[in-house]
């Protein structure tokens, strides 16, 4: 199971990475090359998914993806219409920085007659957008606003209400081109008050910014944009 691997990393301090990849930002015909340059790099795993999918290449894509690297493929969807068998599993999102129904429990409900039809293994996990200084398409996609980036005391409260809940992770976010990535106090904070695997992305640019999240506590880092923007990302 994905879950117990990523919680068996947290205990033994292996840090993990993903590479996001958006549908709507990724042509078939990239993922060959696209895909050597993930083997090539540190990743563990890669997401796919994000707030607005319009493109209808889900499958196609992890399929293509699968023929190419060994790394397991997770589900990151912004609603139901992302769900694809094809995946190992899916992040089943809570955005619990939000008070819209629809990202608390109504795609949640209506997600369960299609993962009752697949093998995907589902994985509970609270999700906390934090304001990074620009609009980013989540806020936009779910109508709520962000978590205050300077009260780091809030964030760890909804961190920790989500793993009373039951969230077996919880994911900080800055959002899809974030100006500023999660601010490394308040990971460390969020780590320090939760025991379950804490993830991280949004505005992360550099190697430099992956490992200073690790060392302030994350224990899963994702990179989308900036890997997207330069596949040469790892080789700087």
């Amino acid at each position: 199971m994905l879950y117990n691997e990523i919680l068996s990393a947290k205990q033994k301090g292996q840090k993990l990475l993903a590479i996001l990849l958006d549908p709507d930002k990724i042509g078939l015909e990239e993922v060959a090359v696209l895909t050597d340059k993930i083997n090539g790099s540190p990743a563990t795993h890669i997401f796919v998914g994000g707030s607005i999918v319009e493109a209808n290449i889900i499958d196609e894509l992890i399929v293509r993806l699968k023929q190419k690297t060994d790394l397991p493929v997770i589900l990151f969807p912004g609603n139901p219409s992302q769900i694809s068998n094809e995946a190992d599993a899916i992040l089943f999102l809570t955005l619990l920085s939000g008070r819209n129904p629809d990202y608390l429990i109504e795609h949640q409900v209506n997600a369960v007659p299609i993962l009752k039809k697949t093998k995907l293994e589902v994985i509970s996990t609270g999700y906390i957008l934090i304001e990074s200084g620009t609009q980013t398409a989540v806020e936009r996609v779910s109508k709520t606003d962000p978590l205050d980036r300077e009260n780091p005391d809030y964030v760890v409260q909804t961190a920790q209400a989500g793993e009373f809940i039951g969230n077996k992770m919880m994911y900080l976010e800055a959002g899809s081109g974030a100006k500023n990535a999660v601010p490394l106090e308040m990971i460390r904070k969020v780590s320090e008050n939760i025991q379950i695997p804490l993830i991280v992305g949004g505005g992360i640019r550099s190697k430099t910014a992956i490992d200073a999240a690790y060392a302030s506590g994350a224990d899963l880092v994702v990179i989308g944009t900036a890997f997207e923007d330069n596949p040469d990302f790892f080789n700087l």
